[in-house]
């Protein structure tokens, strides 16, 4: 059970934060997730919407590689409730069950050497810290600096979402596939 009450509908925020919430809403299609979570903080939920956007929605980066990257988070630092969202868009995508398999198991068996790159960067970036010279520059290559950056990014603000719903304790969205920690 999630350590939070979840913040569901805009009447359990002050009128004044009403917009926040419709903007979420707005650019989600529900109010739900870590944005349960963030909302006892109206501000800074907004901004993290407005970087959740850009990061999910704009950019050049491709949403295949986004989700590798955000399930890659997920798994590196136990996310349940991320994990859960992820897997479903990836599958969509056509992300093969081995390549999910593998993710979860925290392995590299089974994927492709495209799709292992990005997981392979996700993996150093958040257990060393750092990236070795060889993956930033194969990246920097496949995608150009920004891209480089946009990825980059990306893992970043998949973590912030996975510190979020593990300090809150949030659970796997309903339907959703249940990561075992």
């Amino acid at each position: 059970m999630a350590r939070l009450t979840p913040i569901t509908d805009k009447s359990q925020v002050a009128p004044k934060d009403h917009a926040t919430v419709d903007a979420i809403v707005q650019s989600r299609g529900a109010l739900q997730g870590p944005f349960t979570m963030f909302l006892p903080s109206p501000e800074r939920a907004g901004c993290v919407a407005h970087l959740g956007a850009f990061v999910r929605c704009e950019g050049s980066l491709d949403m295949r590689v986004r989700v590798l990257a955000a399930m890659t988070v997920a798994r590196e630092l136990d996310a349940v409730y991320v994990w859960g969202a992820q897997t479903g868009g990836a599958r969509r995508l056509g992300v093969p069950e081995s390549t999910i398999t593998a993710i979860r198991e925290k392995h590299a068996r089974g994927i492709s050497p495209d799709d292992a790159q990005i997981v392979e960067f996700t993996r150093q970036l958040l257990q060393k810290h750092r990236v070795d010279d060889a993956t930033a520059k194969a990246l920097r290559q496949r995608f150009g600096d920004d891209g480089f950056i946009q990825l980059t990014g990306a893992i970043g603000y998949y973590s912030m979402l996975a510190m979020t719903v593990n300090a809150c304790e949030l659970e796997a969205g309903a339907n959703a596939e249940v990561l075992q920690v």
